[in-house]
């Protein structure tokens, strides 16, 4: 079975998609490790990591290199976080993703940000087109912001999340992506009226995962969580052995963790 076989088969109705977020190929491998059916990447922790800000700085040479190693590494389904695209040129936009598609990966996220929606869409078309000429059946997983970065008056943000859901259906994508809806009312006028299996980003605010499920989400994203939960422990590790704390209790964090050499080095 084919990696973009196995990722649109964990998008089925009923099933909600726990999708771990990973950054580098050890974050990656453990969270295969941990029983992840799939990998997605996150845009702002493989920046972080490469010591780029979030919002396409990091340069595509770095992010592919990045994927390189993650896919090296793991052997369940991956999808990249592709922010916009890394270009205005729906062309360029296809030209980048035909590159993870030679690669193996196995979805993307392309998201709208400030970006028109008419823009998008013909990312979307344009993606489209570059896979089926090579016989891909990549996922595209599209994601519209009007929530993350309020883009509209909160009494208008549900129609014109549905809005944009529509359009990029229209244009081809596979799923749709709304992070930062956290109210059970609107997920589930999200979920009834765009026909995409329907993504949210998890994080405190969001309703418990079994109310938004019920609601109807089908994938639920970490994000940047896990990264930014990762670099907090570093932090508080850091701290106290800056401080002189007592050793057992800097090292708790780690109990439990797998033997990293271990997963690194499996036939």
């Amino acid at each position: 079975m084919s990696a973009y076989t196995q990722f649109r088969d964990l998008h089925v109705p009923g099933k909600m998609l726990l999708l771990p977020n990973a950054w580098d190929a050890a974050s990656a491998r453990l969270v295969e490790d941990c029983g992840a059916e799939a990998i997605a990447t996150s845009s702002a922790a493989v920046a972080w990591s490469h010591g780029y800000a979030d919002g396409e700085a990091i340069p595509v040479a770095v992010l592919l290199a990045a994927v390189a190693e993650i896919l090296r590494v793991v052997k369940v389904p991956v999808s990249v976080d592709s922010e916009a695209g890394y270009s205005s040129d729906p062309a360029k936009v296809a030209e980048y993703t035909s590159a993870l598609i030679d690669m193996g990966v196995a979805g993307i996220n392309l998201e709208d940000g400030t970006h028109t929606p008419d823009l998008t869409a013909r990312k979307i078309e344009a993606i489209k087109n570059a896979a089926h000429k090579k016989g891909s059946d990549l996922f595209i997983n599209a994601r519209a912001d009007v929530y993350l970065k309020n883009l509209t008056p909160p009494q208008h943000m549900r129609q014109e999340t549905i809005r944009r859901g529509k359009l990029y259906k229209s244009a081809g994508a596979d799923g749709f992506f709304a992070p930062s809806v956290t109210e059970a009312a609107d997920i589930r006028a999200i979920a009834e009226s765009v026909d995409l299996p329907l993504n949210v980003l998890f994080f405190s605010a969001c309703p418990p995962v079994a109310e938004m499920k019920t609601a109807g989400v089908r994938r639920l994203s970490a994000g940047a969580g896990i990264s930014r939960i990762a670099l907090g422990a570093a932090r508080t590790a850091t701290k106290l052995f800056l401080e002189g704390i007592d050793h057992k209790t800097m090292f708790a964090p780690a109990e439990g963790l797998a033997n990293m050499n271990t997963l690194m080095t499996r036939g």
